[in-house]
C-alpha cells in the first residue's frame, strides 16, 4: 500500500527492513497468547522471521553505508549468494507464514490436553475449558 504512494519506497531497504523488524516485534509479542504445541510453532516462525530480520540488516547496512559486500554491485545478504535475491525472499516469507499459520491451527484447535492451558477463550473447545482458564 506505501508504495503505491510513494514509488520509490518500494525500492528502498528502509520499507523491507521496516517490514521484517514489524513481523518480528508481532511474533515476539504475541508469543505469549499460545501455548503447547502451537507456541511451539510460533516460535519456529519466531526465529526463521529473526534470521530473516538478520539478512534485512545487513542489507540495510550496506545500502546505509554505500558499500556491498563480497564486492557484489549491489547490496547482497548471505543466503542471496546462492539463491536469487526475490526468490529468497519469496521463501522466507514462506518459511514465517507456514509455521505461523500451524500455530493458529493449534492455537484455535489444541490437542487433546492441552486445552486447559489455554490462556484465552478463542479456542474453538472453549467449552471444554475448566472454569479457572476460561476466566
Amino acid at each position: 500500500m506505501l508504495g503505491l504512494v510513494y514509488p520509490w519506497l518500494v525500492r528502498s531497504e528502509t520499507l523491507h527492513y521496516g517490514y521484517a523488524l514489524i513481523m518480528l516485534i508481532g511474533l515476539w509479542i504475541l508469543r505469549k497468547g499460545f501455548t503447547g504445541l502451537s507456541h511451539t510453532w510460533w516460535m519456529v516462525s519466531f526465529w526463521i522471521q529473526f534470521w530473516h530480520h538478520i539478512e534485512h540488516g545487513l542489507l540495510q547496512y550496506q545500502a546505509l553505508v554505500h558499500r556491498n559486500f563480497f564486492h557484489s554491485p549491489v547490496p547482497v545478504s548471505i543466503l542471496q549468494l546462492w539463491i536469487p535475491r526475490v526468490e529468497l525472499h519469496l521463501f522466507y516469507n514462506t518459511i514465517v507464514f507456514i509455521p505461523m499459520m500451524m500455530a493458529m491451527y493449534y492455537h484455535m484447535f489444541p490437542p487433546v490436553g492441552e486445552v486447559q492451558h489455554a490462556r484465552c477463550t478463542c479456542a474453538w473447545h472453549a467449552d471444554e475449558m475448566p472454569d479457572a482458564a476460561a476466566a
